[in-house]
C-alpha cells in the first residue's frame, strides 16, 4: 500500500503526512528532504546549484541516505545526520533550483522506489510522476497568507516577507507541483492539523 500527499509548500504536507502514517502504524516518506540534502550539500561544498552535474558528483560522494519513520524522517551523510540543517532560510532558498534539474529528479525518484511498502510519501509530484500506481492520492493547498502564518510560528520570520518567499517558490513549482487527476484535493486553511488527518483516513475507509 502505498498513499501519496502531494501539495504546495508550507501546506502541512509533513505533519500531515506523519499523522496519518501513525495512524496506519507504517512509516512516511518525505521527498522534500533529499532534495533539502542534495542543496545543503551542494551550498556547503561551494557547488554551483544550477549544475547537475556537480552536485550528482557531490552526492555520489556523500550519498545522503533517507531513514523514513512515522514519527519524522532523518536524512544521514555516512555517520552525520543533516536532519536539523534541513530547515535553514538557505536551503529554502535554493532548493527550488535544485528541485527543477532533471537529473536531481530524477535520481531522488530512484532513492524513493527502492523502499520498501507500506508508506505514506509527501512531496510535490509523488502521486503524479513517482508513484502514479498508488491506490490513494491526496494534494494539499492553503492560500499563500495562511502558509505565511503557519511557517512564522516555527521561524522568527516576517510574515509578508514568508508569504512573498511562498509566491516566488509557487511559480518556480507549478510544473512539478499540480494534483494528480484522481487525487483528492483538499483546502487545509479552515481546517486544523487534525481535521487534515481526520479527512484523509476517511477518504482511506480509517475514519472513525
Amino acid at each position: 500500500m502505498i498513499v501519496t500527499i502531494d501539495g504546495v509548500a508550507a501546506s502541512g504536507k509533513s505533519s500531515v503526512s506523519s499523522g496519518v502514517a501513525r495512524a496506519l502504524g507504517i512509516p512516511y516518506v518525505s521527498s522534500g528532504l533529499l532534495y533539502r540534502a542534495a542543496t545543503l550539500l551542494g551550498l556547503e561544498a561551494g557547488v554551483d546549484l544550477h549544475d547537475a552535474q556537480a552536485l550528482l558528483a557531490l552526492l555520489d560522494t556523500h550519498a545522503p541516505r533517507l531513514e523514513p519513520l512515522a514519527e519524522g524522517n532523518r536524512v544521514w551523510a555516512g555517520e552525520r545526520e543533516l536532519t536539523d540543517a534541513l530547515h535553514s532560510s538557505r536551503v529554502d532558498a535554493g532548493v527550488s533550483v535544485v528541485a527543477v534539474l532533471p537529473e536531481l529528479r530524477a535520481w531522488v525518484d530512484a532513492q524513493l522506489r527502492t523502499l520498501p511498502e507500506p508508506f505514506v510519501a509527501e512531496g510535490r509530484d509523488m502521486g503524479t510522476n513517482v508513484f502514479p500506481q498508488a491506490g490513494a492520492k491526496f494534494y494539499l493547498t492553503a492560500s499563500p497568507r495562511i502558509r505565511a502564518e503557519r511557517r512564522a510560528r516555527e521561524r522568527p520570520e516576517d510574515i509578508p516577507a514568508i508569504e512573498a518567499a511562498l509566491i516566488r517558490r509557487d511559480a518556480k513549482d507549478k510544473v512539478q507541483s499540480a494534483p494528480a487527476p484522481d487525487a483528492t484535493v483538499i483546502d487545509t486553511g479552515p481546517l486544523t492539523l487534525e481535521g487534515v488527518i481526520g479527512v484523509i483516513l476517511e477518504g482511506l475507509g480509517k475514519g472513525s
